[in-house]
Protein backbone atom coordinates (compact mmCIF):
# COMPACT_ATOMS: atom_id res chain seq x y z
CA UNK A 1 0.00 0.00 0.00
CA UNK A 2 2.58 2.61 0.70
CA UNK A 3 4.23 2.06 -2.29
CA UNK A 4 1.03 2.71 -4.16
CA UNK A 5 -0.28 5.56 -1.96
CA UNK A 6 3.21 7.17 -0.64
CA UNK A 7 1.88 7.36 2.92
CA UNK A 8 2.93 5.22 6.27
CA UNK A 9 0.29 3.32 7.69
CA UNK A 10 0.49 2.20 11.13
CA UNK A 11 -2.66 -0.58 11.51
CA UNK A 12 -1.18 -1.45 15.34
CA UNK A 13 -3.02 1.15 16.99
CA UNK A 14 -6.45 3.16 17.33
CA UNK A 15 -8.30 0.30 15.24
CA UNK A 16 -12.12 1.22 15.18
CA UNK A 17 -14.89 -0.43 13.59
CA UNK A 18 -17.55 1.72 12.38
CA UNK A 19 -20.37 -0.47 10.80
CA UNK A 20 -18.70 -2.13 7.50
CA UNK A 21 -15.72 0.65 7.94
CA UNK A 22 -12.28 0.04 9.06
CA UNK A 23 -10.95 2.71 10.08
CA UNK A 24 -7.10 3.44 11.99
CA UNK A 25 -4.05 6.24 12.42
CA UNK A 26 -1.70 6.73 10.23
CA UNK A 27 0.92 9.21 10.07
CA UNK A 28 1.22 11.23 6.38
CA UNK A 29 5.29 11.21 6.17
CA UNK A 30 7.09 7.37 6.54
CA UNK A 31 9.88 7.46 8.68
CA UNK A 32 9.05 10.66 10.99
CA UNK A 33 7.81 10.87 14.93
CA UNK A 34 5.14 13.13 13.83
CA UNK A 35 2.37 10.67 15.84
CA UNK A 36 -0.25 9.24 14.29
CA UNK A 37 -2.04 12.59 12.33
CA UNK A 38 -3.77 11.18 9.40
CA UNK A 39 -6.73 8.84 9.35
CA UNK A 40 -7.48 6.18 6.67
CA UNK A 41 -10.10 4.13 6.58
CA UNK A 42 -10.98 0.68 4.92
CA UNK A 43 -14.71 0.97 3.32
CA UNK A 44 -16.14 -2.72 2.77
CA UNK A 45 -12.64 -3.60 2.20
CA UNK A 46 -13.29 -1.59 -1.72
CA UNK A 47 -10.67 0.88 -1.50
CA UNK A 48 -7.80 2.96 0.59
CA UNK A 49 -9.39 6.26 2.13
CA UNK A 50 -8.39 9.24 4.29
CA UNK A 51 -11.05 10.56 7.24
CA UNK A 52 -12.86 12.59 4.10
CA UNK A 53 -13.18 9.74 2.27
CA UNK A 54 -11.06 10.44 -0.94
CA UNK A 55 -9.46 7.09 -2.18
CA UNK A 56 -6.11 6.61 -1.88
CA UNK A 57 -6.27 2.53 -3.36
CA UNK A 58 -8.65 0.17 -4.42
CA UNK A 59 -9.03 -2.89 -3.85
CA UNK A 60 -7.83 -3.72 -7.56
CA UNK A 61 -5.01 -1.93 -6.86
CA UNK A 62 -3.90 -3.92 -4.26
CA UNK A 63 -4.86 -7.19 -5.44
CA UNK A 64 -2.39 -6.02 -8.24
CA UNK A 65 -0.07 -4.85 -5.51
CA UNK A 66 -0.20 -9.21 -4.11
CA UNK A 67 -0.21 -10.23 -7.60
CA UNK A 68 3.41 -8.84 -7.98
CA UNK A 69 4.78 -9.14 -4.64
CA UNK A 70 3.89 -13.25 -5.66
CA UNK A 71 5.76 -12.52 -8.53
CA UNK A 72 9.11 -11.12 -7.41
CA UNK A 73 8.98 -14.09 -4.55
CA UNK A 74 8.58 -17.06 -7.37
CA UNK A 75 11.34 -14.94 -9.04
CA UNK A 76 14.03 -14.50 -6.36
CA UNK A 77 13.46 -17.92 -5.34
CA UNK A 78 13.91 -19.42 -8.89
CA UNK A 79 17.33 -16.46 -9.34
CA UNK A 80 18.42 -18.31 -5.57
CA UNK A 81 17.74 -21.91 -6.67
CA UNK A 82 20.09 -21.35 -10.25
CA UNK A 83 22.69 -19.89 -7.83
CA UNK A 84 22.64 -23.48 -6.40
CA UNK A 85 24.62 -24.01 -10.09
CA UNK A 86 27.41 -22.51 -8.87
CA UNK A 87 27.51 -24.31 -5.54
CA UNK A 88 27.22 -27.60 -7.12
CA UNK A 89 30.30 -26.38 -9.91
CA UNK A 90 32.16 -25.23 -6.49
CA UNK A 91 31.35 -28.73 -5.04
CA UNK A 92 32.46 -30.93 -7.74
CA UNK A 93 35.75 -28.69 -8.79
CA UNK A 94 36.95 -29.03 -5.10
CA UNK A 95 35.60 -33.21 -5.22
CA UNK A 96 37.55 -34.24 -8.21
CA UNK A 97 41.70 -34.22 -9.27
CA UNK A 98 43.17 -31.02 -10.54
CA UNK A 99 42.82 -32.47 -14.36
CA UNK A 100 39.21 -32.78 -14.25
CA UNK A 101 38.24 -29.61 -13.13
CA UNK A 102 37.73 -28.05 -16.59
CA UNK A 103 35.02 -31.00 -17.32
CA UNK A 104 33.19 -30.90 -14.65
CA UNK A 105 32.88 -27.31 -14.44
CA UNK A 106 31.66 -27.54 -18.19
CA UNK A 107 29.37 -29.99 -17.37
CA UNK A 108 27.90 -27.68 -14.64
CA UNK A 109 27.75 -25.28 -17.71
CA UNK A 110 26.07 -27.49 -20.31
CA UNK A 111 23.28 -28.77 -17.76
CA UNK A 112 21.69 -25.59 -17.11
CA UNK A 113 22.21 -24.69 -21.00
CA UNK A 114 20.54 -27.68 -22.57
CA UNK A 115 18.15 -27.81 -19.77
CA UNK A 116 16.84 -24.48 -20.59
CA UNK A 117 16.27 -25.00 -24.03
CA UNK A 118 14.65 -28.71 -23.79
CA UNK A 119 12.52 -27.83 -20.68
CA UNK A 120 11.42 -24.50 -22.65
CA UNK A 121 10.50 -26.82 -25.81
CA UNK A 122 9.08 -29.75 -24.23
CA UNK A 123 9.84 -30.51 -20.84
CA UNK A 124 7.76 -27.84 -18.98
CA UNK A 125 4.84 -29.27 -21.30
CA UNK A 126 5.02 -32.51 -20.18
CA UNK A 127 5.07 -31.65 -16.66
CA UNK A 128 2.44 -29.18 -16.16
CA UNK A 129 0.67 -29.06 -19.56
CA UNK A 130 -2.19 -26.95 -20.26
CA UNK A 131 -2.09 -26.49 -16.06
CA UNK A 132 -5.90 -27.30 -15.52
CA UNK A 133 -7.94 -29.65 -13.50
CA UNK A 134 -8.71 -33.14 -14.64
CA UNK A 135 -12.92 -32.12 -14.80
CA UNK A 136 -11.86 -28.87 -16.54
CA UNK A 137 -11.26 -30.96 -20.17
CA UNK A 138 -7.26 -30.00 -19.93
CA UNK A 139 -7.06 -31.40 -23.75
CA UNK A 140 -4.55 -34.10 -23.83
CA UNK A 141 -3.36 -34.26 -20.29
CA UNK A 142 -4.07 -37.35 -18.45
CA UNK A 143 -2.26 -38.79 -15.01
CA UNK A 144 0.54 -40.12 -16.66
CA UNK A 145 1.99 -36.87 -18.24
CA UNK A 146 1.09 -33.35 -19.35
CA UNK A 147 0.67 -32.37 -22.73
CA UNK A 148 -0.08 -28.48 -24.34
CA UNK A 149 1.48 -25.39 -24.29
CA UNK A 150 4.55 -26.45 -25.97
CA UNK A 151 7.49 -23.96 -26.32
CA UNK A 152 5.18 -21.74 -23.72
CA UNK A 153 2.88 -21.19 -26.78
CA UNK A 154 -0.11 -20.57 -24.04
CA UNK A 155 2.17 -17.65 -21.94
CA UNK A 156 0.80 -14.66 -24.63
CA UNK A 157 -0.19 -12.23 -21.74
CA UNK A 158 3.32 -12.58 -19.90
CA UNK A 159 1.32 -13.47 -16.69
CA UNK A 160 2.93 -16.82 -16.07
CA UNK A 161 6.53 -16.89 -16.89
CA UNK A 162 7.86 -16.82 -13.71
CA UNK A 163 6.04 -20.21 -13.15
CA UNK A 164 8.52 -21.41 -15.61
CA UNK A 165 11.75 -19.79 -14.63
CA UNK A 166 11.05 -21.04 -11.13
CA UNK A 167 11.00 -24.89 -13.02
CA UNK A 168 13.41 -24.83 -15.51
CA UNK A 169 16.06 -24.52 -12.33
CA UNK A 170 14.96 -27.01 -10.16
CA UNK A 171 14.83 -29.67 -14.12
CA UNK A 172 18.57 -28.06 -13.65
CA UNK A 173 19.60 -28.99 -10.46
CA UNK A 174 18.12 -32.73 -10.66
CA UNK A 175 20.25 -32.97 -14.23
CA UNK A 176 23.72 -31.42 -12.78
CA UNK A 177 23.51 -34.61 -9.37
CA UNK A 178 24.34 -37.29 -12.11
CA UNK A 179 27.53 -35.47 -12.94
CA UNK A 180 28.93 -35.78 -9.78
CA UNK A 181 28.18 -40.02 -10.39
CA UNK A 182 30.10 -40.48 -13.54
CA UNK A 183 32.89 -37.61 -13.22
CA UNK A 184 35.86 -38.00 -14.04
CA UNK A 185 35.70 -40.98 -16.42
CA UNK A 186 32.32 -39.83 -18.73
CA UNK A 187 32.32 -38.65 -22.20
CA UNK A 188 31.00 -35.56 -22.84
CA UNK A 189 28.75 -36.29 -25.85
CA UNK A 190 27.33 -39.24 -23.92
CA UNK A 191 26.56 -36.85 -20.98
CA UNK A 192 24.83 -34.54 -23.51
CA UNK A 193 22.48 -37.25 -24.57
CA UNK A 194 21.67 -38.40 -21.03
CA UNK A 195 20.93 -34.50 -19.63
CA UNK A 196 18.35 -33.63 -23.13
CA UNK A 197 16.57 -36.98 -21.98
CA UNK A 198 16.59 -36.34 -18.24
CA UNK A 199 14.94 -32.72 -18.65
CA UNK A 200 13.44 -33.49 -21.99
CA UNK A 201 11.11 -36.49 -20.57
CA UNK A 202 12.20 -38.54 -17.51
CA UNK A 203 12.20 -35.67 -14.87
CA UNK A 204 8.73 -33.64 -16.39
CA UNK A 205 7.26 -37.15 -15.70
CA UNK A 206 8.01 -37.58 -12.26
CA UNK A 207 7.09 -33.52 -11.93
CA UNK A 208 3.77 -34.16 -13.69
CA UNK A 209 3.11 -37.50 -11.39
CA UNK A 210 3.56 -35.31 -7.94
CA UNK A 211 2.96 -31.54 -8.93
CA UNK A 212 0.24 -30.78 -11.56
CA UNK A 213 -2.93 -30.47 -10.76
CA UNK A 214 -3.31 -34.05 -13.43
CA UNK A 215 -0.93 -35.99 -11.80
CA UNK A 216 -1.92 -39.59 -10.50
CA UNK A 217 -0.16 -39.01 -6.88
CA UNK A 218 -0.22 -35.00 -6.45
CA UNK A 219 -2.21 -33.66 -4.01
CA UNK A 220 -3.21 -30.97 -6.35
CA UNK A 221 -5.37 -33.73 -8.08
CA UNK A 222 -9.01 -33.35 -8.27
CA UNK A 223 -11.91 -35.07 -9.78
CA UNK A 224 -15.62 -34.04 -10.57
CA UNK A 225 -15.89 -35.61 -7.30
CA UNK A 226 -13.51 -33.55 -5.26
CA UNK A 227 -11.49 -36.28 -4.82
CA UNK A 228 -7.41 -37.28 -5.48
CA UNK A 229 -6.13 -40.30 -7.05
CA UNK A 230 -4.15 -41.70 -4.11
CA UNK A 231 -6.30 -41.24 -0.89
CA UNK A 232 -6.90 -38.95 0.91
CA UNK A 233 -4.16 -36.30 0.57
CA UNK A 234 -1.89 -37.60 -3.08
CA UNK A 235 1.85 -37.22 -2.16
CA UNK A 236 3.26 -34.91 -0.17
CA UNK A 237 6.42 -33.27 -1.49
CA UNK A 238 6.26 -29.85 -0.79
CA UNK A 239 9.53 -28.93 -2.11
CA UNK A 240 11.22 -32.11 -4.08
CA UNK A 241 13.19 -34.84 -1.70
CA UNK A 242 11.36 -37.17 -4.71
CA UNK A 243 10.79 -35.02 -7.63
CA UNK A 244 14.00 -33.32 -7.84
CA UNK A 245 16.76 -35.52 -5.32
CA UNK A 246 15.37 -38.90 -6.19
CA UNK A 247 15.51 -38.56 -9.82
CA UNK A 248 18.85 -37.11 -10.05
CA UNK A 249 20.29 -39.57 -7.35
CA UNK A 250 18.82 -42.50 -9.16
CA UNK A 251 20.00 -41.41 -12.17
CA UNK A 252 23.43 -41.07 -11.37
CA UNK A 253 23.27 -44.88 -9.45
CA UNK A 254 22.60 -46.05 -13.08
CA UNK A 255 25.23 -44.04 -14.57
CA UNK A 256 27.89 -45.00 -11.88
CA UNK A 257 26.74 -48.45 -12.64
CA UNK A 258 26.67 -48.58 -16.12
CA UNK A 259 30.17 -46.89 -15.93
CA UNK A 260 32.05 -48.72 -13.70
CA UNK A 261 34.81 -47.45 -11.65
CA UNK A 262 37.33 -45.22 -11.64
CA UNK A 263 41.02 -47.19 -12.01
CA UNK A 264 42.24 -47.22 -8.53
CA UNK A 265 39.09 -47.57 -6.82
CA UNK A 266 38.79 -49.44 -3.82
CA UNK A 267 42.54 -50.25 -4.33
CA UNK A 268 43.92 -49.60 -0.39
CA UNK A 269 47.32 -48.79 -1.96
CA UNK A 270 46.60 -46.11 -4.11
CA UNK A 271 42.83 -44.90 -3.74
CA UNK A 272 44.53 -41.75 -2.39
CA UNK A 273 45.23 -40.81 -5.89
CA UNK A 274 41.37 -40.25 -6.36
CA UNK A 275 41.28 -37.75 -3.33
CA UNK A 276 39.57 -34.18 -4.27
CA UNK A 277 41.87 -31.49 -5.47
CA UNK A 278 40.90 -28.55 -3.14
CA UNK A 279 38.68 -28.78 0.27
CA UNK A 280 38.50 -25.06 -0.36
CA UNK A 281 36.21 -24.94 -3.33
CA UNK A 282 33.93 -27.80 -1.90
CA UNK A 283 33.11 -26.34 1.05
CA UNK A 284 32.50 -23.10 -0.60
CA UNK A 285 30.13 -24.98 -2.71
CA UNK A 286 28.51 -26.51 -0.15
CA UNK A 287 27.59 -22.64 1.29
CA UNK A 288 26.14 -21.62 -1.54
CA UNK A 289 24.08 -24.77 -1.87
CA UNK A 290 22.58 -24.25 1.66
CA UNK A 291 21.60 -20.72 0.66
CA UNK A 292 19.98 -21.46 -2.58
CA UNK A 293 18.33 -24.03 -0.63
CA UNK A 294 16.36 -21.40 0.82
CA UNK A 295 15.01 -20.48 -2.59
CA UNK A 296 14.35 -24.21 -3.02
CA UNK A 297 12.39 -25.04 0.16
CA UNK A 298 10.67 -21.15 1.24
CA UNK A 299 10.16 -20.42 -2.74
CA UNK A 300 8.20 -23.38 -3.43
CA UNK A 301 5.45 -21.69 -1.13
CA UNK A 302 4.76 -19.67 -4.86
CA UNK A 303 4.00 -16.47 -3.16
CA UNK A 304 4.29 -14.24 -0.80
CA UNK A 305 1.80 -11.69 -0.75
CA UNK A 306 -1.34 -14.00 -1.24
CA UNK A 307 -3.47 -16.00 1.41
CA UNK A 308 -3.23 -12.76 4.38
CA UNK A 309 0.18 -13.30 5.04
CA UNK A 310 0.11 -17.32 5.55
CA UNK A 311 2.12 -18.04 2.15
CA UNK A 312 4.77 -15.39 3.47
CA UNK A 313 4.72 -17.03 7.05
CA UNK A 314 4.76 -20.19 5.69
CA UNK A 315 8.09 -19.41 4.05
CA UNK A 316 9.67 -18.27 7.42
CA UNK A 317 8.76 -21.22 9.08
CA UNK A 318 9.85 -23.57 6.48
CA UNK A 319 13.62 -21.48 6.34
CA UNK A 320 13.71 -22.90 10.15
CA UNK A 321 13.23 -25.99 9.69
CA UNK A 322 15.73 -26.39 7.07
CA UNK A 323 17.88 -24.66 8.87
CA UNK A 324 17.82 -26.78 11.66
CA UNK A 325 17.76 -29.84 9.60
CA UNK A 326 20.66 -28.87 7.65
CA UNK A 327 22.48 -27.94 10.96
CA UNK A 328 21.98 -31.15 13.14
CA UNK A 329 23.17 -33.22 9.97
CA UNK A 330 26.32 -31.63 9.75
CA UNK A 331 26.54 -31.94 13.63
CA UNK A 332 25.60 -35.87 13.63
CA UNK A 333 28.17 -36.28 10.68
CA UNK A 334 30.91 -34.24 13.32
CA UNK A 335 30.37 -36.26 15.92
CA UNK A 336 29.99 -39.70 14.03
CA UNK A 337 33.45 -38.73 12.53
CA UNK A 338 35.06 -37.77 15.39
CA UNK A 339 34.13 -40.96 17.08
CA UNK A 340 34.08 -43.73 14.21
CA UNK A 341 37.05 -42.33 12.40
CA UNK A 342 39.02 -40.71 14.87
CA UNK A 343 39.30 -37.35 13.78
CA UNK A 344 36.78 -34.40 12.59
CA UNK A 345 35.92 -34.98 8.71
CA UNK A 346 35.39 -31.40 7.23
CA UNK A 347 34.10 -33.55 3.90
CA UNK A 348 32.36 -35.89 5.81
CA UNK A 349 30.12 -32.71 7.59
CA UNK A 350 29.63 -30.91 4.48
CA UNK A 351 28.06 -33.92 3.24
CA UNK A 352 26.16 -34.19 6.54
CA UNK A 353 24.80 -30.44 5.14
CA UNK A 354 23.88 -31.79 1.85
CA UNK A 355 22.39 -34.72 3.70
CA UNK A 356 19.84 -32.78 6.26
CA UNK A 357 19.23 -30.49 3.39
CA UNK A 358 17.56 -33.13 0.92
CA UNK A 359 15.73 -35.23 3.69
CA UNK A 360 13.81 -32.03 5.07
CA UNK A 361 12.99 -30.88 1.47
CA UNK A 362 9.61 -32.92 1.21
CA UNK A 363 8.15 -31.80 4.76
CA UNK A 364 9.79 -28.40 5.50
CA UNK A 365 6.47 -27.46 5.16
CA UNK A 366 4.28 -29.99 7.28
CA UNK A 367 6.88 -30.30 10.21
CA UNK A 368 7.46 -29.02 13.50
CA UNK A 369 11.07 -27.54 14.19
CA UNK A 370 12.01 -30.85 16.40
CA UNK A 371 10.93 -32.88 13.81
CA UNK A 372 13.02 -31.23 11.00
CA UNK A 373 15.94 -31.96 13.72
CA UNK A 374 15.31 -35.55 13.72
CA UNK A 375 14.90 -35.63 10.26
CA UNK A 376 18.33 -34.36 9.78
CA UNK A 377 19.98 -36.19 12.24
CA UNK A 378 18.40 -39.66 11.14
CA UNK A 379 19.28 -38.48 7.14
CA UNK A 380 22.60 -38.20 8.65
CA UNK A 381 22.75 -41.91 9.13
CA UNK A 382 20.90 -42.65 6.09
CA UNK A 383 23.42 -41.15 4.05
CA UNK A 384 26.10 -43.01 5.55
CA UNK A 385 24.92 -46.18 5.38
CA UNK A 386 24.31 -45.53 2.23
CA UNK A 387 27.67 -44.21 1.10
CA UNK A 388 29.07 -47.68 2.74
CA UNK A 389 26.96 -49.56 1.24
CA UNK A 390 27.33 -48.76 -2.68
CA UNK A 391 31.33 -49.07 -2.27
CA UNK A 392 30.73 -52.06 -0.36
CA UNK A 393 29.11 -52.88 -3.32
CA UNK A 394 31.76 -51.70 -5.61
CA UNK A 395 29.66 -48.67 -6.87
CA UNK A 396 31.92 -45.26 -7.70
CA UNK A 397 30.38 -42.15 -7.15
CA UNK A 398 33.17 -39.58 -6.78
CA UNK A 399 30.79 -36.95 -5.15
CA UNK A 400 28.29 -39.40 -2.89
CA UNK A 401 25.86 -37.99 -5.17
CA UNK A 402 23.46 -41.11 -4.83
CA UNK A 403 23.65 -41.45 -1.20
CA UNK A 404 22.68 -37.80 -0.71
CA UNK A 405 20.74 -37.31 -3.20
CA UNK A 406 18.99 -41.07 -4.54
CA UNK A 407 18.78 -42.14 -0.77
CA UNK A 408 18.26 -38.76 1.47
CA UNK A 409 15.88 -37.95 -1.10
CA UNK A 410 13.71 -41.14 -0.82
CA UNK A 411 14.20 -41.10 3.24
CA UNK A 412 12.46 -37.27 2.78
CA UNK A 413 9.52 -38.33 1.18
CA UNK A 414 9.29 -41.11 3.91
CA UNK A 415 9.75 -39.10 6.46
CA UNK A 416 6.49 -36.60 5.32
CA UNK A 417 4.35 -39.80 6.40
CA UNK A 418 5.98 -39.85 9.63
CA UNK A 419 7.01 -36.48 11.34
CA UNK A 420 3.80 -34.48 9.27
CA UNK A 421 1.03 -33.12 11.79
CA UNK A 422 -2.87 -32.44 10.81
CA UNK A 423 -2.46 -28.97 11.74
CA UNK A 424 0.65 -28.38 9.25
CA UNK A 425 -1.28 -30.53 6.39
CA UNK A 426 -3.86 -27.82 6.89
CA UNK A 427 -2.13 -24.84 6.55
CA UNK A 428 0.01 -25.78 3.53
CA UNK A 429 -2.20 -27.82 1.40
CA UNK A 430 -6.02 -27.06 3.33
CA UNK A 431 -6.58 -30.86 3.67
CA UNK A 432 -8.17 -31.53 7.37
CA UNK A 433 -8.16 -35.94 8.08
CA UNK A 434 -5.81 -37.86 9.85
CA UNK A 435 -4.16 -39.44 7.12
CA UNK A 436 -0.84 -39.33 9.18
CA UNK A 437 -1.78 -40.80 12.10
CA UNK A 438 -3.56 -43.96 10.23
CA UNK A 439 -1.09 -44.94 7.74
CA UNK A 440 -2.90 -43.56 4.81
CA UNK A 441 -0.35 -40.96 4.57
CA UNK A 442 2.82 -42.89 4.86
CA UNK A 443 1.58 -45.41 2.26
CA UNK A 444 1.20 -42.74 0.04
CA UNK A 445 4.96 -41.85 0.45
CA UNK A 446 5.95 -45.10 0.03
CA UNK A 447 4.04 -45.78 -2.94
CA UNK A 448 5.95 -42.37 -4.70
CA UNK A 449 9.29 -43.84 -3.64
CA UNK A 450 9.20 -46.94 -5.05
CA UNK A 451 7.55 -45.67 -8.36
CA UNK A 452 9.98 -42.69 -8.66
CA UNK A 453 12.92 -45.08 -7.87
CA UNK A 454 11.41 -47.74 -11.11
CA UNK A 455 10.89 -45.40 -13.07
CA UNK A 456 13.93 -43.50 -12.83
CA UNK A 457 15.88 -46.48 -13.01
CA UNK A 458 14.37 -48.11 -16.16
CA UNK A 459 14.28 -45.18 -18.02
CA UNK A 460 17.79 -44.56 -17.48
CA UNK A 461 19.09 -47.86 -18.37
CA UNK A 462 17.31 -47.29 -21.87
CA UNK A 463 20.08 -44.15 -22.17
CA UNK A 464 22.98 -45.46 -20.31
CA UNK A 465 23.56 -49.26 -21.03
CA UNK A 466 22.92 -49.03 -24.36
CA UNK A 467 25.75 -46.05 -24.76
CA UNK A 468 27.79 -48.34 -23.08
CA UNK A 469 27.94 -51.05 -25.03
CA UNK A 470 28.21 -49.03 -28.41
CA UNK A 471 31.03 -47.97 -26.70
CA UNK A 472 30.30 -44.40 -26.16
CA UNK A 473 30.00 -43.74 -22.86
CA UNK A 474 33.45 -44.01 -21.15
CA UNK A 475 36.74 -42.61 -22.12
CA UNK A 476 40.01 -44.88 -22.42
CA UNK A 477 41.93 -45.62 -19.53
CA UNK A 478 44.96 -43.09 -21.50
CA UNK A 479 42.13 -41.05 -21.61
CA UNK A 480 41.52 -41.18 -18.00
CA UNK A 481 44.75 -41.24 -16.54
CA UNK A 482 45.82 -37.89 -18.59
CA UNK A 483 42.60 -36.46 -17.29
CA UNK A 484 39.51 -35.09 -19.12
CA UNK A 485 40.63 -31.54 -19.25
CA UNK A 486 43.13 -32.73 -21.61
CA UNK A 487 41.41 -35.28 -23.68
CA UNK A 488 38.02 -33.02 -23.87
CA UNK A 489 38.59 -30.39 -23.52
CA UNK A 490 42.34 -29.73 -25.27
CA UNK A 491 43.65 -28.61 -21.74
CA UNK A 492 47.54 -28.70 -21.26
CA UNK A 493 47.15 -28.14 -17.39
CA UNK A 494 45.16 -28.29 -14.48
CA UNK A 495 43.27 -25.62 -13.26
CA UNK A 496 46.51 -24.75 -10.64
CA UNK A 497 48.74 -24.68 -13.61
CA UNK A 498 50.40 -27.59 -12.89
CA UNK A 499 51.17 -29.75 -16.40
CA UNK A 500 48.75 -32.79 -16.06
CA UNK A 501 51.95 -35.19 -16.41
CA UNK A 502 53.07 -34.36 -13.48
CA UNK A 503 49.88 -34.90 -11.73
CA UNK A 504 50.06 -38.13 -11.85
CA UNK A 505 53.01 -37.83 -9.58
CA UNK A 506 51.30 -37.93 -6.33
CA UNK A 507 52.85 -39.38 -3.32
CA UNK A 508 51.43 -41.05 -0.88
CA UNK A 509 53.53 -39.48 2.12
CA UNK A 510 52.53 -36.31 0.98
CA UNK A 511 49.01 -36.93 1.92
CA UNK A 512 48.06 -35.64 5.11
CA UNK A 513 48.09 -38.12 8.03
CA UNK A 514 44.40 -37.43 9.05
CA UNK A 515 41.07 -36.91 6.57
CA UNK A 516 43.39 -34.60 3.89
CA UNK A 517 41.13 -34.74 0.62
CA UNK A 518 44.20 -32.45 -1.08
CA UNK A 519 46.16 -33.59 -3.92
CA UNK A 520 49.49 -32.67 -4.06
Amino acid sequence: IEQIVHQQIVPTCHTKLAAMTTCFWGSTTAGTDNGFNQQICLNNVDSVTTGDSTPLATSAQIDILVTVTDVMWVLVAGILVFWMQAGFAMLEAGSVRAKNTNNILFKNLMDASLAAITYWLLGYSFAFGTERYIYQSPGMDNRFIGAGNWALQNYNNDTDYHSFFFQWAFAGAAATIVSGCVAERCRLEAYFVYTIALTTFIYPVVAHWVWSSTGWMSAFYVDGDGNRYLKENGVLDFAGSGVVHMTGGFAGLIGAIAIGPRRYFNDPENEYKLKGSSDLLAALGVIILWMGWYGFNAGSTLGAGSGDGTYINLAAKVCVTTTIAAAMGAITCMVYSRIVKGFFDLTFCLNGVLAGLVSITAPCATVEPWASMMIGFLGAFVYIGASYGIKKMGIDDPLDAFPIHGVCGAWGVLSNGIFATRSNIARTYGFENDAVIDGNQFRNQFIAVIVIAGWVSFTSSLIFFPLKYAGLLRVSEEEEEKGLDESEHGKATGSNGVPLQNLGAEKKSAVLEKGSTTNV
